[in-house]
């Protein structure tokens, strides 16, 4: 039986420091370079509505900021003829004003610089080409009343005079420095959201100009009350779940319900349980690393808390935000493609049931790149989860399964539903490969809640409307060997990854059962090692994704490494079994040790090879299946490692060849084997 040596490309995973990235945690006096740094969306006023006022523009004309409500979104931009930073802003401002006010977007630039001169802001006023209105603020009332720090501090309202946006245009220019493009276009993403109906991709980041003499979040309509800041509040952190089809127990979308509800969501707020968001915050001034964190900002914390603890004002409903929309009930919007079981699966009222697997034909005529995927349960009370997995025409997953149970875990999701996850969006240039002819196989867990029932899972998909920059790829790191005492309260597992290429990161989803207690993600580079997600209290009813805001780079040979901590003992109040002694498997009373790793490969071509990927991860999933059989049989005493004498003990009629592949595998030469260099021996 002859064997070759391959390098092991078991699994990719990546992502960049977001705060290396950024900048972060980094002394703004450090440097005589200073771009927009992203801020806390609820501390710099998003979220808030603005005070209704009136004001005079450069034309003569007096209105108020609500005679714009039939804009589609407005644009307040503070601008400067004598700040040097707006003055390289003006023509960026009159570009997108063109580009926007066709599509519904009013601009009204404001000048609060009291000794700039009126002739200068006329012919400014003349270069926008009637787009925009340019209002002269000596007096920074305009300023005080949105909350404008500088004169390039732009935000955006929507039709509610709610703030939405509150930053820097982009990052072309800053303190101490200009570049050709920008990199980040925040006005203009925000803009795109919003006329999409979506929450805009960054929502608050500084905005260098020269200082005004006014600070702090813009004023409101009212004070605290249920339609002048609340519902907002609300809406932003709650209604996604907590609405009529949610998968909320129940709706928070009226001011009835979030009082009859008050005294809860005091507890579950004041707790930390809820909005559900486990991530350790690196900083309380600092931004959030994560473009989807949940949490409540301390501003918006204690208005909530005091509302709830006050007389619970209604306020005037003509303050109220405009509502969340829903299309026919999709997170995602109005799915381009739709597909479902062709028939509905039964699920029995008691016990337990193995993992169901449905397979879903799509019958594409052609290749499809994928920016959005939504997973909707037909019965929400008995899907615990589900993975969706990509076949190629003709391919099948059997075999593989039977070589290695852990292999759907290894290679990862295309499209999955946990608790506290059903969507997988992503922005411009990101995209998931789905190929002519595929078919889905759905991996469907479901948990028996005492009611007899059948399920109807439907999966939802929007296209991409060009070909992606960066294709989106999901790898899992797996120890299937875990194995945890009985009675064990903080029993730690480890399992890691060495990047056999350059990798950007771009979420991490860990996965454990009801033992799951915490985790975290860590990267080993030559620099050293450092923490990139820290989970102290892992929740099994909200497996959450945590997408970073700036994808982070990993160079060839870093390490990830996911550690998790098991909580096997009585004190544990979800456990099934205390005196038992757990190891890996797919029912909620086993458990598993996965660290989800979603991930580009910069400069890579999308699609390029896209028919044998699938068969690359099987077959990576294969050698790491032979590397745990290997393992399992050659290792005498246990201890996870493989010497020399152990292999001479298990293959007694050919020592010397045994011993040969020993030396040639053993590529640190410590005398000793571990998983990840048994895997580079594969079948041939």
């Amino acid at each position: 039986m002859s064997r070759r040596l391959v390098i092991s490309a078991l699994m990719f995973v990546s992502i960049v420091a977001f705060s290396t990235a950024s900048g972060l945690g980094q002394d703004p006096a450090a440097s005589v370079r200073q771009g927009p740094r992203r801020l806390i969306p609820g501390q710099h006023g998003v979220g808030r509505q603005v005070a209704d006022f009136e004001y005079s523009d450069l034309a003569g004309r007096r209105q108020r900021l609500s005679d714009l409500a039939d804009s589609k979104a407005v644009v307040v931009a503070m601008t400067s003829t004598s700040c040097p930073l707006s003055q390289k802003y003006l023509p960026t401002l009159a570009e997108l004003a063109r580009t926007y006010a066709p599509r519904g977007v009013a601009f009204v630039l404001v000048n609060p610089v009291a000794t700039d001169e009126a002739a200068e802001m006329k012919a400014v006023l003349e270069s926008l080409g009637g787009q925009a209105s340019y209002v002269a603020d000596s007096d920074e009332r305009f300023a005080r009343a949105v909350g404008a720090q500088t004169t390039t501090d732009v935000l955006v309202l929507d039709p509610t005079r709610t703030v939405v946006y509150h930053g820097a245009v982009d990052d072309q220019y800053g303190f101490g420095y200009a570049i050709d493009a920008p990199r980040h276009s925040y006005l203009a993403e925000a803009l795109d959201a919003v006329l999409a109906g979506r929450q805009p991709p960054v929502e608050a980041t500084e905005a260098p100009g020269c200082k005004l003499g006014v600070a702090g979040a813009p004023a409101t309509s009212s004070d605290l009350t249920y339609h002048g800041r609340i519902a907002r509040l609300v809406e932003r952190h709650c209604v996604e779940c907590h609405r009529e089809g949610g998968v909320a127990p129940f709706a928070l979308d009226t001011y009835e319900d979030v009082v009859a509800h008050g005294p809860m969501i005091r507890e579950v707020v004041e707790r930390g349980v809820m909005p559900p968001w486990f991530a350790a915050p690196a900083s309380q001034d600092e931004a959030s690393p994560w473009m989807n964190d949940r949490s409540l900002s301390a501003v918006e914390k204690r208005d909530l808390l005091a509302w709830l603890g006050g007389e619970k004002a209604v306020g005037d409903p003509r303050d109220g935000p405009a509502p969340r929309e829903f299309p026919g009930g999709w997170l995602i919007g109005q799915p381009d493609a739709i597909y479902e079981f062709a028939e509905p699966v039964p699920v029995k009222a008691t016990g337990t049931m193995p993992y169901q697997n449905v397979i879903v034909e799509t019958r594409l005529p052609e290749d499809k790149w994928v920016q959005a995927i939504e997973v909707r349960p037909g019965d929400p009370s008995v899907v615990h989860h589900v993975l969706v997995f990509v076949r190629a025409g003709g391919e099948s997953d059997e075999e593989n399964s039977r070589r290695d149970p852990t292999a759907d875990e290894r290679m990862g999701y295309w499209g999955i539903y946990v608790p506290g996850n059903s969507t997988l969006v992503y922005p411009e240039g990101y995209a998931k490969w789905l190929p002519k002819g595929a078919t889905l196989r759905f991996q469907m867990h479901y948990t028996p809640n005492g009611r007899a029932t059948q399920d109807r899972t439907r999966i939802g998909l929007v296209f991409a409307k060009q070909p992606p920059k960066h294709e989106v790829r999901v790898a899992g790191i797996v120890n299937p060997r875990l194995v945890i005492p009985p009675g064990a309260a903080n029993h730690q597992e480890v399992a890691q990854l060495r990047l056999p290429f350059d990798a950007q990161i771009l979420a991490f989803l860990p996965h454990m059962h009801l033992r799951g207690k915490a985790a975290r993600y860590e990267v080993e580079t030559s620099a050293g090692t450092r923490t990139l997600l820290d989970i102290p209290r892992y929740d099994f009813n909200w497996q959450l994704l945590y997408r970073y805001a700036e994808p982070l780079p990993l160079a060839q040979g870093d390490v990830l490494r996911f550690t998790a901590w098991f909580d096997n003992s009585a004190d544990n109040p979800a456990n099934p079994d205390p005196g038992k002694t757990v190891r890996w498997g797919p029912q909620t009373y086993d458990e598993m040790h996965l660290g989800y790793v979603e991930y580009i490969v910069p400069g890579a071509v999308p699609g390029e090879g896209a028919t044998n990927m699938r068969r690359a991860r099987i077959e990576g999933a294969v050698r790491q299946g032979v590397a745990s059989s290997l393992m399992r049989r050659l290792d005498v005493n246990g201890d996870g490692q493989v010497t020399k004498a152990e292999v001479r003990e298990r293959v007694p009629n050919r020592v010397e060849w045994a011993e040969m592949m020993f030396d040639r595998l053993d590529t640190n030469r410590d005398g000793v084997l571990d998983e990840r260099e048994l895997a580079r021996l594969s079948p041939g």
